[in-house]
């Protein structure tokens, strides 16, 4: 049996094997042991993933990457075309899957809305995965997607496979391999670098327009480490602390939303067209 190359700028065969492994990892009631089981035996494109993203996400990258996408040059678009957009990252040749990229934002913003949740809780549902649109410009898997984590301090044992921060460039800079490296005791996840990718980008396009609660689930739903397992509480203010118990509360939906049915897009437009006209001007610049 031949195996396949994985590429070293699309290790994943698409996003959702990404998902995938979150599911898997973050399971409710899991144990430490299971974790460290279930990362042992990632699939190779998982493992890979993580390789490079280890590897490649160093203070540098990340703020040349903040600077090139957070002012938000590349044109104005409305919700509809950028979820649209998105669409074209779906892999047609994928066996596993027939859901385009809007039928998964709608999963988890129904799971939201039918346990009416705030109308700003539904809309972050369908709106926080909009940042893959990165790919569409070029972005790596491993720089858009994967658990966030600082960068400019000491690396936590939570982040999933730390043993890859081996080959990481910034392991030599003595500053940055301390507890709080460049940053100051209790400084405030607004004053922190996480790694680069769809988190970040999400919350950088939403900012003026989504309130505070949704705005610490868009940027901060992939960092793990603190949320699932208490690292970095020392980065934290106490404010910081308090809202992560509402990306806590929106990653069961991000997690466990999909299901076999497609949703009804005809049926649900009218219902999304004027909640984007709640929160939004009709295009807003990405």
């Amino acid at each position: 049996m031949v195996t396949p190359a994985i590429s070293a700028h699309e290790p994943l065969k698409d996003m959702d094997e990404w998902d995938d492994f979150l599911t898997g990892r973050y399971q409710e009631g899991k144990s430490e042991d299971q974790f460290r089981q279930y990362d042992a035996e990632a699939t190779p494109g998982v493992a890979e993933f993580y390789r490079l993203n280890h590897l490649h996400q160093t203070y540098d990258y990340v703020m040349a990457k903040e600077k090139e996408y957070f002012g938000l040059n590349k044109g104005q678009k409305s919700i509809w075309e950028a979820a649209e957009f998105l669409n074209t990252l779906v892999d047609d040749s994928d066996p596993d899957t027939d859901l385009t990229q809007i039928e998964h934002l709608l999963q988890t913003s129904e799971a939201i809305r039918k346990e009416e949740h705030p109308r700003w809780f539904v809309l972050t549902g369908f709106i926080h995965d909009l940042g893959k649109v990165l790919c569409l410009w070029g972005e790596p898997q491993w720089g858009v997607v994967g658990d966030t984590f600082p960068i400019g301090c000491a690396y936590s044992k939570d982040i999933v496979f730390p043993e890859y921060f081996a080959a990481n460039p910034d392991l030599h800079n003595p500053v940055y391999q301390t507890k709080y490296g460049i940053y100051e005791p209790n400084c405030g996840l607004e004053n922190v670098h996480l790694s680069f990718g769809h988190d970040g980008y999400i919350g950088e396009v939403m900012k003026n327009y989504m309130p505070e609660e949704s705005l610490y689930m868009l940027r901060y739903h992939s960092f793990y480490a603190a949320h699932r397992h208490g690292a970095y509480r020392h980065l934290m203010s106490k404010h910081d602390v308090e809202m992560l118990e509402w990306v806590n509360k929106f990653n069961v939906y991000d997690l466990y939303s999909k299901g076999h049915t497609k949703p009804n897009l005809k049926e649900l437009k009218p219902y999304y067209d004027n909640l984007f006209a709640e929160f939004f001007p009709e295009k807003i610049a990405w």
